[in-house]
């Protein structure tokens, strides 16, 4: 990068008398500020000068449009920035080198540190300033803007270099140039002020051009997505000059850029997809060189651009993923199980390595990050004891601290899967005390949620029943998106029908009959319809006739049985359609794969609490799991294991 010596900024002191009279002059100058006359003491040093406008003005705007009207600036406070118009040594007493200045930037935690800091420089070069600016973001905006705006825009240090930045716009470098813009924007510099306008104007200048390098484009292209949307015509500019460039040349870094880049594009629906083609197959390419902080930006780029034919692409960052999971940081681990879940992958490796690393780190994890491992867990069916329990410990101790989304998002993944931990009775303790704190904070589809997860592993929140069947509950459901719909019905119909059938003692209020559901709903692939049919064929050949036993039957409890088969008091099989003289009803629950949690026995909350119920509505519930079938090579062989399972006390059958 080439540098400007201090000398050449000599023209802003040149026409100011160092004098101490007028110095104070000037300080009285400086005194008028927003509008209001208010004293100023102007501190000023040996061979330190003041600089000052007359009659321009900057206005720095936040959200809520806090103006500040600036007629004056200072530069004995800062120093000077140093420009690309020539290449110079850097003497070692005029400046620090920029490593080093990096790195003691960072250290510095709060923007009067860093203000400081610069102040205490008598030189520096543009790319130091702008990233001075852009660490002055990071500390000072957070997602309601920025925190400390009359510290920030009104300090002396930070309206001078806004000055210099502004008047020596042409001589920046790329880097300065383009970063600072970028630190301005997201400081809430008003966009329509000369400044931001001079800033925008060169980089657009430079990009007609062509002197911008990739990094620079994308620099400049996530400026002008911030300021005016994915429909800004500059943007398909910037788009058509990477589209020229050679990108098997691009570093992974640069690849990453344009990644995300233009995942900003997809707010209106407007996609580049020519290019992402190309770099998908080159990414793919590269794979293996992708550091954990790279590997979570594009898998999380692939997700929000939509890329779900980059099948080859997102099964190789998958797998290279594993190496990672150590070290990534939470943020990006949330990237890679998001992407895990949008487009449907599973690893076994993967979950290995999860399992190696979440239970020695759950408690030192920030807790949307540990949510959304268990959120991956449910979701996959993925029943990790390690994990678990892990978690369950995690919850046991700081649970306080979590957001209600939190707290429903560590425990609800339990009854989903079916899972009681070692330690049960203090975590469900521990949550009941929350829920008695805090109970108004839960919103209603979360609260319901959370105590429909608790049923399905027998842990029955009755202290908080009647909250969940009251009429005002109900109505802040109903308008609570998505509403009253067949999942969150099917919900309450159960919590009502489990303190029904398994809390006998429970008195308190029930639920109105309003709302009160014919039938649960059950997920289409909650059924092997291959192995239902196995399972009737058997049937078939065991008991000779099609009239003997009925499937997919819908009970008046609510639940479908898989099988129905009737018998009368002397265990005679009787035809399905005989309603007198009914003595037993038994129901077979023809369990495939997608009623357990993946690679286990371990059967899903919903079909354990179905079953669970049949029995307590009089059924002899008898369970004909995939696993059992697996060995089965013909319909004879059904035939006898089927005799077993259903009839094992009897030799020979009569119907």
């Amino acid at each position: 990068m080439a540098l400007i010596s201090q000398k050449s900024f000599q023209f802003y002191s040149s026409s100011i008398p160092a004098s101490r009279s007028v110095l104070m002059t000037l300080s009285k100058r400086l005194s008028f500020i927003s509008g209001q006359q208010k004293p100023q003491t102007c501190s000023y040093v040996a061979m330190r000068v003041l600089c000052f406008r007359d009659k321009s003005q900057y206005i720095f705007c936040r959200k809520n449009h806090v103006q500040l009207r600036i007629q004056s600036l200072s530069v004995n406070e800062t120093v000077h920035l140093c420009g690309d118009t020539g290449s110079t040594t850097k003497p070692n007493n005029m400046w620090m080198e920029e490593q080093l200045f990096f790195k003691k930037l960072h250290r510095l935690c709060t923007s009067k540190e860093i203000f400081d800091f610069l102040g205490s420089l008598e030189v520096m070069s543009d790319t130091m300033a702008s990233g001075a600016l852009q660490r002055i973001s990071e500390i000072e905006v957070d997602d309601s803007g920025l925190k400390n705006p009359e510290g920030v825009l009104e300090n002396e240090v930070f309206r001078a270099l806004c000055f210099q930045f502004e008047f020596e716009s042409s001589k920046l470098s790329n880097t300065g140039l383009l970063n600072a813009l970028q630190a301005l924007i997201k400081l809430r510099v008003d966009p329509q002020s000369t400044l931001m306008a001079r800033l925008l104007s060169e980089g657009e200048e430079r990009l007609g051009k062509g002197q911008l390098t990739v990094k620079n484009l994308c620099a400049l292209g996530e400026s002008l997505l911030e300021l005016e949307g994915p429909s800004c015509a500059t943007l398909e500019r910037i788009v058509s000059h990477m589209q020229e460039e050679d990108i098997e040349k691009w570093s992974p870094r640069e690849m990453v850029m344009v990644y995300q880049m233009l995942q900003g594009t997809v707010r209106e629906g407007q996609q580049y997809q020519d290019l992402l083609n190309r770099m998908n197959s080159v990414t793919l390419t590269m794979v293996s060189q992708l550091s954990p902080k790279f590997t979570s930006i594009v898998l999380n780029s692939l997700v929000v651009l939509h890329q779900t034919r980059a099948v080859h692409l997102v099964t190789a960052l998958c797998k290279h993923s594993v190496k990672h999971v150590p070290y990534f940081t939470g943020d990006e681990l949330v990237n890679v199980l998001e992407a895990f879940l949008y487009f449907g992958h599973r690893e076994q490796i993967f979950t290995e390595a999860l399992e190696a690393h979440v239970p020695r780190s759950v408690i030192t994890m920030h807790p949307q990050t540990v949510s959304k491992v268990m959120q991956y867990c449910c979701q996959k069916r993925i029943l990790s004891k390690p994990i678990f329990d892990a978690v369950a410990e995690g919850f046991i101790s700081d649970a306080d601290r979590f957001t209600t989304d939190q707290i429903a998002g560590y425990i609800i993944p339990f009854g989903t899967l079916n899972y009681v931990p070692p330690s049960a009775s203090s975590l469900f303790r521990k949550l009941e005390a929350i829920l008695h704190a805090r109970l108004s904070h839960f919103q209603p589809h979360t609260l319901l949620n959370l105590l429909h997860s608790c049923v399905l592993i027998q842990r029955y929140p009755i202290n908080f029943l009647p909250k969940v069947f009251s009429p005002y509950f109900l109505q802040q459901l109903q308008a609570q998106p998505p509403g009253l719909d067949r999942v969150a019905t099917s919900q309450l119909m159960q919590l009502f029908l489990t303190v029904t059938l398994e809390c006998p003692f429970y008195e308190g209020p029930k639920l109105l009959p309003k709302y009160q559901v014919k039938a649960f709903l059950t997920p289409q692939s909650s059924l092997d319809v291959h192995l239902l049919k196995r399972v009737k064929t058997g049937l078939l050949h065991l008991l000779k006739k099609r009239i003997y036993f009925a499937s997919e039957v819908s009970t008046p409890y609510f639940y479908m049985v898989d099988i129905e088969i009737k018998l009368d008091e002397e265990g005679f099989v009787l035809p399905v359609a005989q309603c007198e003289e009914v003595h037993r009803r038994i129901a077979l629950c023809v369990d495939g794969q997608t009623r357990f949690c993946v690679n286990s026995h371990n059967l899903l909350g919903e079909e354990a609490i179905k079953q669970r119920h049949l029995q307590l509505l009089g059924y002899e519930v008898v369970q004909i799991p995939f696993f059992e079938m697996e060995s089965l090579q013909n319909c004879r062989k059904m035939a006898e294991y089927l005799h077993k399972k259903i009839f094992p006390h009897t030799f020979g059958l009569s119907c």
